[in-house]
Formats: C-alpha cells, structure tokens, sequence
C-alpha cells in the first residue's frame, strides 16, 4: 500500500474534475478523497495498491476531456488506512 497526495494546476475546476476523479479511482480500487482548493487547484490523496494509485497519478496529468491540466505536484505520504473515496 502506498498514498499520493496531487496538487493539479490549470483549467481544472468547472470540468467534472473531482466526479470524473471518484469515477476513476472507484474503477481502480484507490481510497482517498479530492477537493476544489481555494487557489483555483484541485488536490487529492490516492490510497491502495502502487499500480493503482501511479494510474491514478498519471490520469491527473490529462483529467477529464474538459480539463486542461498545466502541471501536477506528487508528494508521497504515509498510507493512513483510508478505505474509500469521497469528494469533499
């Protein structure tokens, strides 16, 4: 088990980013959360198995089909035991 934390920046709020993010992860088995943060970012943890939570990492890189992410920021954290998937 690994975790994720992702910092994505560019057109990412207003595009379905976070919804298509819980679709994404529930698809992938990653627990986890992701918000629409105050600076115009969206950030998220991904929790679980290394495949899954690197797919997660590199389905941020592109987002949705209306999203046009610039960069995103990965920083590894310790696993916390999340089970599930949630929007905040």
């Amino acid at each position: 088990m690994i975790r994720r934390h992702v910092k994505i920046h560019g057109r990412v709020q207003g595009v379905f980013f976070r919804d298509s993010c819980r679709t994404e992860a529930s698809k992938l088995g990653v627990a986890g959360w992701v918000l629409n943060a105050p600076d115009g970012t969206v950030e998220a943890t991904f929790e679980g198995e290394s495949d899954a939570v690197e797919a997660m990492c590199d389905w941020c890189r592109s987002g949705p089909e209306q999203a046009h992410v610039e960069r995103v920021e990965v920083t590894e954290e310790g696993p916390q035991g999340d089970t599930s998937f949630h929007v905040q």
